[in-house]
C-alpha cells in the first residue's frame, strides 16, 4: 500500500486554509513541520469564540474532519492579548464506512497515493483566544464529535473553561466533592512547584519534602 504523498497533503492543507480562512474572523495558515525526512503540514486556525460553532459545523459537514483527538485549556493572566485560550486538535482520518465482519472492524486496503480533496488525511490545530472574564466559555462541540465529550469535561475540570451546551458536565479528574470554582491549572492557585511548601508536610509533622520540591516543572 502506498502512502499519501507530501505534495498531496500540502495541497489539501492549503485548500482547507483557503476555504475556512474566508469565514468571518478566522485566521488560517499551513504550518509545515518536519518529521524525520518528511514535511508534515498542519492546518492552523485562530477562531473568535462567537464564530466557533459555525466553523466547527463546517469542518465536520463540508471538509470531512472526523476526529477530535485533544482539547487543551490555558490560563494566561499576564498576557496582554488574551486571558484564556482553548486549543483543539483534530484529524481528518479519511476512513469512511469500514467493513465490519463478525462485529470487528476490518482494515481498509486502498492505494493512499490516489486520495484527493477531502479524502486526504490531515492534522488541524485550532486556537480560540478568550479575553478577561471570570467565566471563560466557548460553545460545546460534544454533539458533533464524540471525542470532544471527555476532553471538554477534563478541560473544564482542570482549567475552569466552560463549554456551553455540553450535556453531563462533571468532574472527571478532581474528586467530585472538589469545591465549586476550584480548577487547579488556573494560575492563581499555588500548587506544587510554585513555592506552596506547606503541602509537603507529612502526617507526622516533620516537614519532610521530596527531593524535587524546589524544581520548576
Amino acid at each position: 500500500m502506498n502512502g499519501v504523498s507530501e505534495e498531496s497533503q500540502i495541497s489539501a492543507a492549503e485548500d482547507l486554509v483557503n476555504e475556512i480562512g474566508t469565514m468571518e474572523g478566522v485566521s488560517a495558515f499551513v504550518d509545515k513541520r518536519t518529521s524525520g525526512t518528511q514535511v508534515r503540514p498542519i492546518v492552523n486556525l485562530t477562531v473568535p469564540p462567537e464564530n466557533w460553532r459555525k466553523v466547527a459545523e463546517s469542518m465536520f459537514s463540508d471538509h470531512g474532519i472526523d476526529y477530535c483527538s485533544m482539547i487543551t485549556g490555558i490560563h494566561w493572566p499576564e498576557s496582554s492579548d488574551k486571558q484564556w485560550e482553548v486549543i483543539y486538535h483534530f484529524l481528518r482520518t479519511g476512513v469512511k464506512n469500514p467493513p465490519i465482519v463478525d462485529g470487528v472492524v476490518e482494515p481498509i486496503i486502498t492505494d493512499s497515493s490516489q486520495l484527493q480533496g477531502s479524502d486526504v488525511p490531515l492534522e488541524i490545530q485550532i486556537s480560540i483566544p478568550l479575553q478577561e472574564t471570570r467565566n471563560p466559555k466557548v460553545a460545546s462541540i460534544q454533539d458533533i464529535w464524540v471525542g470532544a465529550d471527555w476532553n471538554e469535561k477534563e478541560t473544564w475540570d482542570l482549567v475552569g473553561i466552560d463549554f456551553e451546551g455540553h450535556q453531563g458536565m462533571r468532574r472527571v479528574l478532581q474528586p467530585h466533592e472538589t469545591p465549586k470554582g476550584y480548577h487547579p491549572l488556573q494560575k492563581q492557585h499555588k500548587l506544587r512547584y510554585h513555592n506552596f511548601e506547606e503541602m509537603y508536610d507529612d502526617v507526622q509533622g516533620f516537614k519532610r519534602k521530596p527531593a524535587d520540591s524546589e524544581k520548576v516543572k
